[in-house]
């Protein structure tokens, strides 16, 4: 049974850091890209970044672009969004997800449960 479980989401005050974290079960890691999406109250869910399995790409959105970066150490079936600078219009659910690099979130096989990131002005 494949899972992924996000960590690492809390309240920050604008300006500050948060990592997330995203640890796969129950799937060889190393062959998944993996994205990072949001899902802000009453808005739809919108990517974020994601990168390949060898993780010698990543994307960003233009909203996140220079303020947050993605990463993965497969020896950890572990993905990672740091996300600096932060801005109360980053409060949302983040998700990951495992099975592409496209902004488009049907096109993913597995997704995580989701961790609340909440930044206050």
């Amino acid at each position: 049974q494949v899972q992924l479980v996000e960590s690492g989401g809390g309240l920050v005050q604008a300006g500050g850091s948060l990592r997330l974290s995203c640890t796969a079960s129950g799937l060889t890691f190393s062959s998944y890209s993996m994205g990072w999406f949001r899902q802000g109250p009453g808005k739809e869910r919108e990517f974020v970044a994601s990168i390949t399995w060898s993780a010698g790409r990543t994307y960003y959105a233009d909203s996140v672009k220079g303020r947050f970066t993605i990463s993965r150490e497969n020896a950890k079936n572990t993905a990672y969004l740091q996300m600096n600078s932060l801005k109360p219009e980053d409060t949302a659910v983040y998700y990951c997800a495992a099975g592409s690099v496209d902004v488009r979130p049907s096109l993913y096989r597995y997704w995580g449960q989701g961790t609340q990131a909440t930044v206050s002005s």
